[in-house]
C-alpha cells in the first residue's frame, strides 16, 4: 500500500499522517510535546557538542511545536534559526527575533532555503521514502564545516520474543505506520554508514532509550499515539482488542517490563 502523504484534513490542507493521527483534532500539539519532553535533553546535548552558539545559522527540519528551534534561537544569539514544517500552526506563535518559520516540504525538488552552519531533523527521515537522497540534499545545504545532526526512532525489541501484549502492540503500530504513511525504521541502525556515504566526516551515532515508567512523558506519548491509531493497529491482525487493552494497561501502570523504541542520533560534518 502506498504511503499516504497527501491526505487532506477538514480544511482541505494536506500533511503528514493526517489519515492516521488526524492532527487537526485537539491534543496533537500536546502529543508532540510529550515526545519533546522525553528526548529534547538528548538532542540539546548533542547540538551543544557539535558547537551551536552565537551567530550559528540553523535549520530545523520537521520542527513540530518548535521546542528545539526555540532553544536553538536562544543559543544562536544574533544568529538565524529557520524552523521548517509542513504544518507551522504550532510554530508561528513563537516566530520573531532569531526564529523564522517556513511552511515547506523537504522532499519538494524546489526546497532550497539557504545555506546553514547546522541542520537538524528529528523523527523526519523515517517517514520519507529515500533517506539517502534526503541526507544528500541536506548535506548540500550546509556550508563547508557545517554539521548535520539527524535523529529517528530505533526499534530494539519487537523483532524478538516474547510475544507480550506490549510487543504485539508495538509490532502492530510499526506495521500500521508503514502501510498507511510509509514509515520505516528498519534502516535507522545504518545511519552512520549513510552519513559516511554522503561524504560527511567525523561521523558517529548514539542511542537513548527513555524508561517506560508509569506517568512518564514517553509512556504518555505512546498511549496517545496508540489511541489515535488504534483502528489501524487492530487492522494489521498483529494484535487483537484484548491484547491491545492489556498493552495499554501495562504501559499506563509501568509494568510493560520492556524497552521503548529509542532515539538514534547520528551526526557528521561537511568537509
Amino acid at each position: 500500500m502506498p504511503a499516504d502523504r497527501t491526505a487532506a484534513g477538514p480544511d482541505g490542507t494536506g500533511g503528514y499522517g493526517e489519515s492516521l493521527f488526524e492532527p487537526w483534532k485537539p491534543g496533537e500539539g500536546d502529543r508532540i510535546d510529550l515526545g519533546s519532553l522525553a528526548y529534547d535533553h538528548v538532542t540539546r546535548a548533542r547540538l551543544r557538542a557539535v558547537g551551536v552558539g552565537p551567530d550559528t545559522r540553523c535549520l530545523d527540519i520537521g520542527a513540530g511545536t518548535g521546542t528545539v528551534a526555540r532553544w536553538l534561537a536562544g543559543q544562536a544569539g544574533a544568529g538565524d534559526v529557520l524552523a521548517v514544517d509542513r504544518d507551522v500552526r504550532f510554530l508561528e506563535p513563537h516566530a520573531g527575533g532569531a526564529l523564522r518559520t517556513l511552511a515547506a516540504d523537504v522532499t519538494d525538488p524546489g526546497f532550497d532555503p539557504g545555506r546553514f552552519d547546522l541542520i537538524h531533523a528529528r523523527f523526519v527521515l523515517m517517514h520519507l521514502p529515500d533517506p539517502q537522497r534526503t541526507i544528500a540534499r541536506l548535506r548540500d545545504l550546509l556550508v563547508p564545516g557545517g554539521h548535520l545532526v539527524l535523529g529517528d526512532a530505533i526499534d530494539l525489541t519487537t523483532a524478538a520474543p516474547p510475544d507480550s501484549p506490549y510487543r504485539l502492540a508495538m509490532r502492530a503500530m510499526w506495521r500500521a505506520l508503514r502501510t498507511s504513511i510509509g514509515t520505516d525504521v528498519d534502516w535507522t541502525p545504518g545511519y552512520p554508514r549513510l552519513l559516511r556515504g554522503a561524504g560527511l566526516t567525523g561521523v558517529a551515532a548514539e542511542v537513548h532509550v527513555p524508561p517506560l515508567a508509569a506517568g512518564s512523558p514517553i509512556a504518555a506519548f505512546w498511549l496517545d499515539t496508540w489511541a489515535r491509531s488504534r483502528e489501524a493497529m487492530l487492522a494489521t491482525g498483529l494484535v487483537d482488542a484484548a491484547q491491545f487493552a492489556a498493552a495499554q494497561e501495562a504501559l499506563a501502570s509501568g509494568t510493560a517490563d520492556d524497552l521503548s523504541p529509542g532515539l538514534i542520533t547520528a551526526w557528521g560534518r561537511r568537509p
